[in-house]
């Protein structure tokens, strides 16, 4: 969330914000909130030092003897007491409200974001390789899994409802392969790989910004419990609260998980196959560096170059595009999107995603680090999708696709799939 003291001295840039974003913030309302609470907690404190002066006098009176007037001054702090309580539970309400508010603001978008209100109005900034022209009758990757026995989705749907898949024999190795790849290059590139909580407190989504205005993306457990759509979220908690030490560098985390989206509001995009499912698994970078936007832009040039390292390891056609102030999430600062060419679509489909939180989420999780004069400064913090699951399964297969039938696997997947060349044909 963004400081109230900076909302406060700018509001316009806010409201610039949030338009641009297309998000409804409140801002008129948490500005009102903030100085009602602001003026009741001045009078709730002027009541608490009344009350303590009065009770301090009521004690030397008792001391005194003067038993009379202790008694008539007792019944005048009661009477305060219950005053004072009344003022304290509306202060209370107060800054639960404020609070909600504040979580609603959006951050800003950083000065370079490409203005527009959707995907169609992003820029690409980079392309690396060339779809992929066949030279016989290519097929999709449902058509792929089916022929080589790699995906069952009747049974999937069956069992778990639309959405749902099962990968089986080489989709399997394939789907473990890529993900055992990037863990072995983040980790050889400094990175503390994790395996992390997949169910967590609501606590835990607000502090990495997924909430409140994701809950509907989100499945709900009993007993506060949350199952997660990225491992982003417990990777950031893992250090919330707490003093980070960045003396030596920043802190790179890294994690491979399951994840789980409800993918509501999507009826229509992209459910045909293993594009849009609501159980996958993501190979996740974060960063949690000193607050310097220098820095800050710096590592997510070198997180987005990670994941552009995995691609060009598998070997796929890619292009980076700068996303759009309408097609950002409220908490991000800057992001690019990394798409793969499938050649299905015609298209260009995303598959990563790296972004800049400045110190949106630290200040909602109590990130902070001590900075060179020793002062408490709140960290920035960054993400980036290194490979998701089975979505780059469509790319792999599809690109890859020999004219026999086969699937040609790239090199750098050989050492994880017993030393296979390619998926042979059926």
């Amino acid at each position: 969330m963004l400081d109230m003291k900076w909302i406060r001295n700018h509001p316009d840039e806010v409201k610039e914000a949030a338009i641009k974003k297309g998000i409804n913030c409140p801002l008129d309302e948490l500005l009102e909130v903030e100085a009602q609470k602001k003026k009741l907690q001045q009078l709730v404190d002027q009541q608490r030092t009344e009350r303590n002066r009065a009770s301090a006098l009521i004690a030397k009176l008792m001391a005194q003897q003067e038993l009379a007037q202790a008694e008539a001054m007792k019944e005048d702090v009661r009477s305060c007491n219950q005053t004072l309580t009344e003022h304290e539970e509306e202060l209370a309400k107060l800054e639960e409200r404020l609070k909600l508010l504040l979580l609603t603001v959006p951050n800003l978008a950083s000065p370079d974001t490409p203005l527009g209100a959707s995907d169609q109005d992003n820029v690409v900034i980079k392309e690396v390789g060339q779809p992929t022209v066949f030279e016989f009758a290519a097929r999709d990757h449902m058509q792929i899994g089916e022929d080589l026995d790699l995906v069952d989705f009747p049974r999937g749907v069956k069992v778990a409802g639309s959405r749902n898949y099962y990968l089986k024999g080489m989709g399997l190795y394939l789907h473990r392969a890529v993900q055992q790849l990037a863990i072995d290059l983040l980790s050889d590139r400094g990175f503390t790989v994790m395996d992390v909580p997949l169910m967590v407190r609501e606590e835990t989504l607000v502090n990495a910004a997924f909430f409140p205005a994701g809950k509907e993306q989100t499945y709900e457990l009993s007993d506060d419990k949350w199952l997660v759509g990225t491992s982003e979220g417990p990777l950031v908690s893992y250090y919330a609260n707490e003093i980070v030490d960045l003396s030596k560098g920043p802190v790179q985390l890294a994690a491979v998980s399951n994840c789980f989206r409800q993918e509501a509001g999507s009826a229509g995009r992209d459910v045909r196959g293993l594009y849009r499912v609501h159980q996958f698994a993501k190979v996740e970078q974060v960063i949690l560096c000193e607050n310097d936007p220098v820095a800050a832009e710096r590592w997510l040039e070198r997180i987005t170059r990670n994941a552009e390292d995995i691609l060009e390891l598998l070997e796929l056609p890619y292009r980076i595009v700068a996303v759009c102030a309408g097609d950002m999430g409220a908490k991000n600062y800057k992001q690019f999107d990394i798409e793969t060419w499938m050649p299905s679509r015609q298209a260009y489909g995303e598959t990563h995603s790296s972004s800049s939180l400045l110190d949106y989420q630290a200040r909602r999780s109590g990130l902070r680090y001590r900075d060179q004069n020793g002062e408490l400064r709140y960290c920035y913090t960054l993400n980036n999708t290194a490979v998701a699951t089975p979505r780059i399964l469509i790319p792999l297969l599809e690109n890859h696709q020999q004219a026999d039938g086969s699937i040609y696997i790239p090199k750098a997947l050989r050492p994880y799939m017993r030393g296979l060349e390619a998926i042979p044909a059926p």
